[in-house]
């Protein structure tokens, strides 16, 4: 609570500039909390579609895959010492795999283990020096420190060493590490926590950049604009997508036929 001056009623210069503080706060905070939503259902509402479009048209790209390759295979089996026809169905192979993986036609194989470096495990001691629980001297104090010891934890289970490091550096600006409350420690507790949002607030807006430049974002925005005028271009690339699985069809009968 801000108390005035028992002189004048006024606020006293320290206060005055923690309420303005605490203005600036709440301001960030409702940034934050509006990029952070527009940034989630960009992702959800691009997961939506990538789940739409592979099941209207991932399968037939993935026959089509499957279908040259076969077309491939036919091809240097005719010519078995030829090495361009080799490294084409070779090529065409690999294709048809990852789009079966990519149309979930197929178990993706899991990716390996991370490589545990020493500068990872140096990181890792590091944030354990700081942020151990049995350090803490109140139960508050425990709980957050527990917390963060969760998320080092997991960032040296996936290898993540920036993840670690950027833990440490917040842990040292951490707003929730000043206890007190006169207005002197609520000042720094709260240019801690204006700093603390700022730094959120970029790194969403990078986010959402970056997922605005990806080819699967602007496709998405250019289907819905199309269905926005009553046009139905999944359903039109269905159509051709069947035409060119009968074409190839014929073309990989004829390829067997010559062996």
């Amino acid at each position: 609570m801000i108390q005035t001056s028992p002189v004048d009623g006024r606020l006293l210069p320290e206060e005055q500039e923690l309420a303005r503080l605490l203005c600036l706060q709440a301001e960030l905070e409702e940034q934050v909390t509006s990029a952070e939503l527009a940034l989630e259902t960009a992702k959800t509402e691009t997961a939506q579609f990538q789940h739409r479009y592979y099941q209207a048209v991932g399968r037939l790209y993935s026959q089509l895959d499957e279908l040259d390759a076969q077309i491939a295979k036919a091809r240097m089996d005719h010519a078995p010492n030829d090495a361009a026809l080799k490294a084409r169905a070779k090529a065409a192979e690999q294709k048809a795999k990852n789009s079966a993986q990519e149309a979930g036609l197929i178990e993706v194989q899991p990716k390996p283990p991370p490589v545990i470096t020493l500068d990872l495990k140096q990181a890792y001691r590091q944030a354990v020096k700081m942020m151990h629980p049995d350090l803490a001297t109140t139960e508050h104090e425990r709980k957050r420190r527990t917390d963060l010891m969760a998320q080092v934890n997991l960032a040296y289970e996936r290898g993540d060493q920036d993840a670690i490091e950027k833990l440490i550096k917040e842990y040292g600006q951490d707003p929730e590490a000043i206890t007190g409350e006169d207005v002197a420690s609520r000042i720094v507790k709260t240019i801690r926590r204006i700093a603390q949002l700022r730094r959120r607030l970029g790194e969403v807006q990078q986010e959402m950049e970056a997922q605005q430049k990806t080819e699967l974002f602007q496709l998405r925005n250019t289907v819905g604009d199309a269905e926005a005028k009553g046009e139905d271009p999944l359903g039109d690339l269905t159509q051709q997508l069947m035409r060119e699985v009968a074409d190839r069809t014929m073309i990989l009968k004829t390829a067997q036929q010559q062996q």
